[in-house]
């Protein structure tokens, strides 16, 4: 027998019919303060750490595993995205974000106290497993306290946060690596979150519908370990021991093998972390689809523009994260108006649309990019690409919340941050494969006959920004032109994978986005277009 708690202030508890009364917009404004708080955690860990890896890795002397810093972190996180959402579909938000919130805290505290490399990756993978809920958990309560149709006003705090952590984390992570420490970068996490917790607890009091449940074990174990394969073959095996090494191909066939054991299983179980059956609609299949395509072709820019910043522009990380502004200024400026447009109309489709006819076109303008290229040119580029990240980062998520039952809100959207990270994680690593082999090759055309012996010993300087400014000319010029070379070549292989998400975009069909009055959504209610069918028959 199902029993529902009841309402307290700053809730939101279900009508007679089923559907949610949803939360007032000072209540609403209230709750994303503490949400947008747990998010800008995850956020700002992203891109905060990366400052602060070549102080880390000097203290303890361990430049062969740096790599795991940041590998740790991003399995955990990717691993456990689809179990936060599932777990906070059976016990109900506000508990979940909190012990994401307290996990994150937990990480930061011991990674900050780490006496060594080893002590760092394994504070690092608590840390990812905290980071894993944040996101997903969040964007699941805006799910449940703020209908559909009217989620389009809110989208610019959203992108205000990825903004704000996107400059803020090069720059604090070089103010306090330079100052008190690299430690301090896992200590400021500590004040945020803290807010984060008080308002959650304070305010986050979401009824939650108790039913029989059973948690599926084998499923969780076996996507973990999917992911996992698949991670450490990309970001790990591949990279250091080669593509076609048996290790690389063991961890890619297990990854396969595991997915597949994943399927079967969730289609087996009464109670799967990822339902099978979100799938068979085709705006969540599509979008699902496009998220991690866009993930995978937009991780390039994200990565590649501050190594072309602090190699070529010869700018601090503290500079370079303040010259990714026009980009931010882009996500803003389209992200804040297309919302307010969504939220008016009920309409979306053609959002995703531009999107990945913009992202491609800032790929192309980047692939021109030259030691001289001024930056007036490039903060143009940074714009059209901001520009098109803010059309579709939070407008697929509300377009595949809306497609699907309410009560597996939690899974849809933890799915869909799932594939984007996923892409992101997978795209990161053939872009570094790709830069490596065209780096070497356009090395090989550029440096003359004489010195052709010197053609392995410059690619591994432009590993890393520091060697490539210590080279003497002409070595350093070498250097630096088939680097500039070869990341043009990984931001047009981009395109394909952007032309394939366009299509996808075209093709997936819209679905009217709910209002506050709407009844609730029907187990299988679909889209505009199979009603339009249905009418037609």
């Amino acid at each position: 027998m199902s029993t529902t708690e009841p309402a307290t202030a700053g809730g939101a508890s279900p009508t007679p019919d089923g559907g949610p009364n949803y939360l007032s917009h000072k209540q609403i404004m209230v709750v994303l303060g503490g949400l947008m708080a747990g998010m800008f955690l995850a956020a700002l860990d992203q891109s905060i750490v990366g400052t602060a890896l070549p102080r880390i890795v000097s203290e303890f002397n361990s430049l062969d595993k740096l790599s795991w810093v940041v590998t740790a972190y991003l399995l955990t996180s990717t691993a456990s995205t689809p179990l936060w959402g599932k777990v906070s579909d059976l016990y109900g938000r506000r508990p979940l974000f909190i012990a994401a919130i307290v996990t994150f805290l937990a990480g930061s505290v011991l990674a900050a106290l780490s006496q060594n490399i080893e002590m760092l990756i394994g504070f690092r993978a608590v840390q990812g497993l905290g980071a894993g809920g944040l996101m997903s958990l969040a964007f699941a309560t805006i799910g449940d306290v703020i209908p559909p149709r009217e989620r389009g006003k809110y989208m610019g705090y959203f992108g205000a946060v990825f903004g704000l952590s996107s400059v803020a984390g090069p720059l604090l992570g070089g103010l306090l690596t330079d100052g008190p420490g690299w430690r301090w970068i896992f200590w400021i996490n500590l004040p945020i979150g803290l807010v984060a917790l008080g308002i959650v607890g304070a305010v986050l009091k979401l009824p939650h519908v108790k039913r029989s449940h059973k948690i599926d074990y084998l499923g969780a174990a076996t996507v973990a370990a999917a992911v996992t394969s698949l991670l450490l073959a990309v970001s790990w095996s591949g990279p250091t021991n080669g593509w076609g090494t048996g290790t690389t191909l063991a961890l890619l066939g297990a990854s396969v093998v595991l997915a597949v054991v994943f399927v079967f299983v969730e289609l087996k179980v009464a109670e799967p972390i990822i339902p099978m059956d979100l799938f068979k609609g085709r705006i969540f299949s599509g979008y699902a689809g496009y998220a991690f395509l866009l993930g995978f072709a937009m991780f390039g820019a994200l990565i590649f523009l501050p190594l072309y910043l602090q190699a070529v522009k010869d700018m601090s990380p503290t500079r370079s994260g303040l010259a990714l502004l026009p980009m931010i200024v882009g996500i803003f400026s389209a992200s804040i108006p297309s919302g307010q447009l969504m939220s008016k109309t009920g309409r979306y489709k053609i959002y995703p649309i531009i999107s990945a006819v913009a992202v491609g076109a800032a790929m192309v303008m980047l692939s021109t990019l030259s030691l001289s290229t001024p930056y007036w040119q490039l903060a143009i580029y940074m714009f059209v690409m901001g520009a098109g990240l803010g059309l579709s980062m939070q407008i697929t998520v509300t377009a595949a919340q809306n497609s699907v039952p309410r009560q597996h809100m939690g899974s849809a959207t933890s799915t869909m941050t799932f594939f984007r990270s996923m892409g992101g994680a997978i795209g990161t690593a053939v872009y570094g494969a790709v830069l490596t082999s065209r780096l070497t090759s356009h090395l090989t055309d550029l440096v003359p006959q004489a010195a052709q012996g010197m053609v392995d010993q410059l690619a591994k300087a432009a590993n890393s920004v520091q060697a490539l400014h210590a080279l003497q000319q002409p070595m350093k010029g070498w250097a630096l032109h088939g680097l500039v070379d070869a990341m043009g070549d990984v931001f047009l292989v981009s395109l394909p994978f952007l032309a394939i998400a366009l299509i996808i975009a075209i093709i997936t069909p819209e679905q009217r986005l709910a209002g506050r009055n709407d009844g609730p959504k029907a187990e299988g209610e679909d889209s505009l277009e199979s009603s339009a069918a249905a009418a037609m028959h």
